[in-house]
């Protein structure tokens, strides 16, 4: 354990990852307080305001306002919440699904196996993107139902390489002492197998969120996923599209924001595998 943490220590992209992610877990968490106006708050007369340092801004609207008069930077610190809560549910959700059926036919093999497997070739022929569109525009858009959709829909890594990791694990020897001794199949996964797969799960799960944000933004940008006047990063680029072209930082902000978050959650993921492997890269 020292050891894992002296490597995250001098490990330059989990640090930068982290200390991103940290920063958008705390605006998030005190968004009530530090945004300066409601985000919902409309004022007409001071629509497609620019940001305070271009011309025409004003100090008040820091990073300006939208088509509606509403305070942008407001917008962006609330749009946090959102997309931080679908990465997290989300990830969350296609954790429990895909460890479950990876643990399970990795341990049991047989007709467990082919039966999971068959599920997992079945997921992987279909069109990940419309499917979510198509359930989500049936279900009706909310946070729970995105939530809920984009996390049962992405669960296959997680059951790829907990099934792979299981297989070898169900061989070794300390498996094999612990049926000796009597040990039932839960206690064997729960106590022998998932302590080491930990690692690679945290790892998945660290990526997992990124995609996750990822596809709530174009489930958002297309119109089919959280629902105006909800503010959302990918929301907000929808909304902000038609005037690109003459008012840029209405994409381009909310853009850098979910930039950063996925980035962050990818240096995170990338740096965990980095400092869990038995050589410890660097």
């Amino acid at each position: 354990m020292q050891v894992m943490r002296r490597r995250m220590r001098s490990h330059k992209g989990f640090l930068i990852g982290a200390g991103i992610l940290l920063v958008l877990i705390l605006i998030a968490a005190l968004a009530p307080w530090i945004a300066p106006y409601d985000p919902l708050e409309t004022k007409l007369v001071a629509r497609l305001l620019p940001p305070a340092w271009e011309q025409g801004g004003r100090w008040e609207y820091l990073l300006g306002t939208d088509h509606l008069g509403r305070d942008y930077l407001s917008r962006l610190l609330y749009g946090s919440r959102i997309s931080l809560a679908i990465g997290f549910g989300a990830a969350s959700l296609g954790c429990l699904i895909g460890v479950t059926l990876g643990v399970c036919a990795g341990y049991f093999g047989g007709r467990i196996d082919q039966a999971v497997n068959y599920i997992l070739t079945c997921q992987l022929a279909l069109p990940g993107l419309l499917l979510t569109m198509a359930l989500v525009f049936l279900i009706g858009p909310s946070l729970l139902v995105v939530v809920c959709v984009i996390g049962g829909l992405h669960w296959t890594y997680y059951l790829v390489v907990t099934r792979s990791a299981t297989m070898q694990i169900r061989r070794l020897d300390y498996v094999t002492a612990a049926q000796a001794i009597g040990s039932t199949p839960l206690q064997i996964i729960l106590y022998e197998v998932l302590p080491n797969v930990r690692n690679q799960i945290i790892v998945i799960f660290t990526l997992e969120v990124g995609i996750a944000i990822l596809a709530e933004a174009a489930l958002s940008f297309l119109g089919v996923g959280i629902q105006p006047p909800t503010p959302s990063w990918g929301l907000m680029i929808a909304e902000g599209k038609t005037a690109m072209f003459y008012r840029p930082w209405l994409v381009v902000l909310p853009g850098l924001a979910i930039f950063l978050l996925v980035i962050a959650t990818n240096l995170m993921g990338d740096g965990l595998r980095d400092v869990t492997a038995p050589e410890g890269r660097n």
